[in-house]
Formats: structure tokens, C-alpha cells, sequence
């Protein structure tokens, strides 16, 4: 148990003795002491000044000397500034803590809580390889779930891949004219690299087409219907949903090349799926909600035969959720699908890691599952995200400029192989250790990158810092958890031995008191969905320990039992930082 969930109980009990006055724990505020005061944890009192009549100096008074003498196993000492109470804890109880510990690879986690989570993310379209906005997008769903896995829920990742509609007639299409009955194995082009070729084909095509329709004197709009490249592809979309049986065996070719090309990414980034949805099968369990919406009167009919809901008293608008031709919408698929997990994990939570271009969206389909009763439709959460975008700007597909997933994941690579060697620290690693090494290296910059700032930030991605071994980077983390087990070689804590009640040096408490909230990290990431906060910790330990080591002999430490604490305190940092870029779903290398 943290130290602040130890400290709530006692001060509630002690506001009871002192003034019968209830308090319940959630409302206590407790933080870390900031390090320009003294001590260890801070009591806000501000809250209390009103109901108690006396003012917030004095309460701190009282409470402080009542803790401190009760409880002098864990309160040392405290201090008073304007309405905060300064709480210092005993030597003792960080030193019996971190006995307690330093060998607990599991610190933090905690046991199942009985909720079930489905966590959807990575949604591609299966016109086009994955590209750096969906590296994002993977590597917080991926995080998301580990994280709540490590809080106790159990957590289902599921997939939605998005296989119809006219993105994917276009690079069909594109195929059909360009293709001269090519594939992925006769030109040796990744699958989902090679379709995604011919999207940008007929895009380019389709942009000269209407060009000359402009300047033929067709204004954009219409020139943007009437262009032959679009009006074949609506054509060939009819035809799918219609099922004719040339373009259904064209379609089930070309998705099944992407999807090899996609498994094979995901791979190599550790990503796997505990099932796999397909907009072609969901849009037509969609359609099943609108007879039921209907029939409830959530939805209504328009005269052109359309459907659809009004939310104005909601603060919304009127959408739209079947045309007036039957066809279906993102929001009748996304329907559907709820209704398909539910039936497959029944979850008490279900996560859409979906960019906030979709936030609207994603409002509109909790409000109507709300609408029709749904039992999860309150648990339906948007871990919405900001886009990343390049130095040089947006990332647009149709204009051929978006990163590859796989296009960066080498680079980055490459990135770390010329960094690494520039340090001339791996003469004796053989070359597959090496090719491993650049490896771990590469792509845990990029992940951690990615992963360090809050999802609902927008982000400018750039190689070059990401890799950095001395900045806030994965890189820096990684190096100072190899100088850790490099220590560790040379000596090891031993677990048998009682370490005495010596006063703890400056550094030495900074770490332990760092490494003893790794737990309350663990439920903030999972509280506010956001693994920066674990990318933030991990780095803050790191740099802690680096500043620690650089001003406390470990292995030549003035005394044995400095020499075991130092030890212990090194097994500890190793291990918290392991677990932390572990649940990032970054490795860390015993040797760098």
C-alpha cells in the first residue's frame, strides 16, 4: 500500500478526534510536497477552514502534532506554510519499504477487479499500408490495455478493419487499370505498401481528370461527381454491394495482400488483436439498430425514405443514420459493432482510440446507445487523440506524402545504428546482438516518443530527437537501465540482509520516495487514460538515478550497509523501470 493511502486514513481519523468532523477519503488532498519546502507529502487544509471555524495555520497545527505523536512509525516531523501541512516521513519506514521491494518485479499491479474493458484502436483502411498517424493511434491502444491490465481489468484489444466502401474501390480500380496483373510476390513489394500504390494512382489520375473538366468550364463540385475515374468507381461500389462476383473475387484478392502486409507490421512492433472486426460484415448488423430505433421511436423517417435522429435538445444536431437508398453510414456501422462486442466480451467499458477529429462522432454514438437503452451504453469512452504531423506539415494520402509505418520504423533504426556507433560502446556485441540491439533502440524511440506527450495533444514528429541519448527520450531510459544491470553484474543485493536505521542521504531518499509512487503512476495512467504519465515517470527515475549515482559510490560505498542499500536501491530502479516502458511496450536491453 502507497504511502498517501496509509496517510489518508490516519488524517480523516485524526480530523475525527480532534473536531468530529467526517471526512470522507476522496476528499482529502494530498500531494507531494513541492521541493522548495521541506517534507515529503502535503495536506491541502483550505477545504477544512469553513466547516472547522478556526484558520487553516492552526488546524495544520493541531492535526500535525496529533499524526506525529500517534503515528511516529511514519510521521517524523511537519511543518506549517499559509494552508498546507507538510508531512515528513521516517527514515524507517522508506528503508523498510524498499527491504520490502527492491526484488518485487510485480510493484504496482494489483489484482483483478472483476471489470471487463474492450480497447478497439489501430481501425485501418485496407486501401493503404499504416502510416505514423497510426503508429500513434496502435501504440496508445496497445499501452492503454497493459495499463489497464495492470490495474486489474481484464481487457480485450479489438480491430475494426475498414474493407468497403469507395477508398477501397479506388485503389481496385487503380489495380484494374494500372495493375497489368502484377502482385506483392511478382514486383517483391510488401502487400499493403503495394495496393496503397495504386489508391495514389487513381488519385492522381482522378486529380488531372477533374482539372480538365474545370478547365473546360465545369465548376469543382460537379467536375469533382462527373470525373470518369470517380463515376467508374461508384459504379464498381454498386457492383460489391450488389455482389457481383468479378469485383467481390477482385476485393477479397486485393484486402488479403494488405492484410498479410499488415500482420507482418504488427509483428514487428509486438501488436496482436484478441479479435478482428469487418466493416463489411458490421454495416449490415447496423441496419438492424435503425428497425429497432424506429420501432422505439428514437429514430424517424423523413419523406425521401432516409432515417434519422434529432438531438437538437441534446445540444446536437440531426444526424442523419440510413440514406434514403438504404446504404448505411459510419455511424449505423459503429452501432452495430457496439452491440457485437458487447455480445462477444460483455464489457462493462468499451475504449475507441479514435483521433478527435471524431469526437462529434463519437458523442453522437454514446448519446444514441443511450437512447436506446443499451446496458453499455455508459460505458462507452473516447481516448481521443491529437493527429501527428511532420515538420513540414499534415500528412495527406491522396497527395502520396504520408510516412509508412514500416518507412519510419527503418529509419529509426537506421537512426539508432549511426548513433549507438558514433558512442563506440559495442565493439565486442556480434552482429546479430547488434541488429537486435538497433532494434530495441529504434523503435523504442519511436514508441516512446509518440507515447510522451498527452494523447490529446497535437504532436510534430521528429527523428532526429527521438533518439537522442541524453534528452527526454527512450533512448536515455533505456541506456540508464543498461549502466543499472552493468552495476548489478558486479554486485548483487543481497535479500538476507537487514539494513540498519542509518540516516538516508539527499539522493539516496529522492529515489526511494520516486520509486514508492510508482504504483499511484500506475492508477493515474489508468484514471486519465494516458500512458505519458508512466513515459513522464520513467524518465523522471531515470534522470533521478543517473543524479544519484553520479554523487553516491555504489560499489565502493563508505560503509556495508550503504553499500547493500545502494544496491537494493539499484535492483529497485531497474525493475520500476523496466515494468513502466514494458507497459509502454518498450524494451529495455540488459546492455547497451
Amino acid at each position: 500500500m502507497s504511502v498517501v493511502k496509509q496517510i489518508k486514513p490516519l488524517v480523516t481519523k485524526a480530523l475525527k478526534e480532534l473536531y468530529n468532523f467526517d471526512v470522507d477519503e476522496d476528499d482529502l488532498t494530498i500531494n507531494i510536497t513541492k521541493p522548495e519546502f521541506e517534507g515529503d507529502y502535503t495536506l491541502v487544509l483550505f477545504s477544512f477552514v469553513k466547516t472547522l471555524k478556526k484558520s487553516p495555520e492552526v488546524i495544520g497545527k493541531e492535526l500535525g502534532d496529533l499524526l506525529t505523536a500517534q503515528h511516529a512509525t511514519i510521521f517524523h516531523s511537519y511543518n506549517v506554510i499559509k494552508g498546507f501541512l507538510n508531512l515528513t516521513i521516517t527514515n524507517d519506514y522508506w528503508i523498510n519499504f524498499l527491504q520490502t521491494n527492491f526484488l518485487a518485479v510485480h510493484f504496482g499491479k494489483k489484482e483483478p477487479n472483476g471489470i471487463t474493458v474492450v480497447v478497439e484502436y489501430s481501425s485501418p483502411n485496407t486501401n493503404k499500408p499504416l502510416h505514423l498517424g497510426h503508429l500513434r493511434n496502435i501504440f496508445l491502444g496497445w499501452s492503454a490495455t497493459e495499463i489497464l491490465k495492470a490495474n486489474g481489468y481484464e481487457v480485450f484489444k479489438t480491430c475494426v478493419a475498414n474493407d468497403r466502401g469507395i477508398h477501397i474501390c479506388k485503389s481496385m480500380l487503380g489495380y484494374q487499370k494500372f495493375g497489368d496483373s502484377a502482385t506483392p510476390k511478382s514486383t517483391n513489394v510488401k502487400g499493403d505498401h503495394f495496393v496503397g500504390d495504386y489508391y495514389v494512382q487513381f488519385e492522381q489520375v482522378y486529380k488531372e481528370q477533374v482539372k480538365d473538366l474545370v478547365s473546360s468550364g465545369v465548376n469543382e463540385e460537379e467536375a469533382k461527381k462527373e470525373a470518369p475515374m470517380m463515376k467508374e468507381a461508384q459504379k464498381m461500389l454498386h457492383d460489391w454491394e450488389q455482389g457481383e462476383p468479378e469485383v467481390l473475387t477482385l476485393w477479397k484478392k486485393m484486402n488479403e495482400w494488405v492484410y498479410q502486409g499488415f500482420d507482418e507490421t504488427y509483428k514487428r512492433i509486438g501488436n496482436e488483436f484478441d479479435k478482428v472486426y469487418y466493416e463489411s460484415d458490421t454495416y449490415i448488423i447496423g441496419k438492424r439498430f435503425v428497425e429497432e430505433g424506429l420501432q422505439k421511436g428514437v429514430f424517424f423517417k423523413k419523406q425521401d425514405g432516409s432515417v434519422c435522429i434529432d438531438l437538437t435538445a441534446d445540444g446536437l444536431d440531426e444526424k442523419l443514420v440510413l440514406r434514403k437508398d438504404g446504404t448505411s453510414l459510419y455511424i449505423t456501422q459503429d452501432l452495430g459493432l457496439a452491440d457485437e462486442k458487447y455480445k462477444d466480451f460483455q464489457y462493462n467499458e468499451s475504449f475507441y482510440v479514435i483521433a478527435d477529429e471524431q469526437n462529434y462522432h463519437m458523442n453522437v454514438l454514446k448519446l444514441i446507445l443511450q437512447k436506446l437503452k443499451k446496458p453499455y451504453a455508459d460505458g462507452i469512452y473516447h481516448l481521443s487523440y491529437g493527429l501527428v504531423e511532420l515538420p513540414t506539415g499534415r500528412m495527406k494520402t491522396r497527395e502520396g506524402n504520408v510516412v509508412d509505418a514500416d518507412d519510419i520504423m527503418d529509419e529509426m533504426v537506421s537512426v539508432a545504428a549511426k548513433h549507438t556507433e558514433e558512442l563506440g560502446k559495442v565493439k565486442d556485441f556480434s552482429e546479430a546482438e547488434l541488429k537486435e540491439l538497433y532494434d530495441i533502440i529504434g523503435l523504442g524511440a519511436l514508441r516512446f516518443f509518440l507515447l510522451r506527450v498527452d494523447p490529446k495533444k497535437k504532436m510534430i514528429f521528429n527523428p532526429e530527437e527521438s533518439i537522442d541519448f541524453h534528452g527526454f527520450t527512450g533512448p536515455f531510459v533505456q541506456y540508464t537501465h543498461a549502466r543499472i544491470k552493468s552495476i548489478l553484474r558486479k554486485g548483487k543485493a543481497d535479500p538476507t540482509y537487514k539494513l540498519g536505521s542509518n540516516e538516508l542521504l539527499p539522493g539516496e531518499k529522492e529515489l526511494i520516495v520516486l520509486l514508492e509512487q510508482y504504483p499511484v503512476m500506475l492508477e493515474q495512467a489508468a484514471e486519465e487514460h494516458n500512458p505519458s504519465v508512466l513515459a513522464i515517470y520513467a524518465f523522471t527515475v531515470a534522470k533521478t538515478y543517473n543524479t544519484f549515482y553520479a554523487e553516491h559510490s555504489v560499489m565502493n560505498a563508505e560503509s556495508a550497509d550503504k553499500k547493500q542499500l545502494r544496491l537494493q536501491l539499484s535492483e529497485m530502479t531497474a525493475n520500476v523501470i523496466s515494468s513502466a516502458m514494458h507497459l509502454l511496450g518498450i524494451n529495455v536491453p540488459e546492455r547497451m
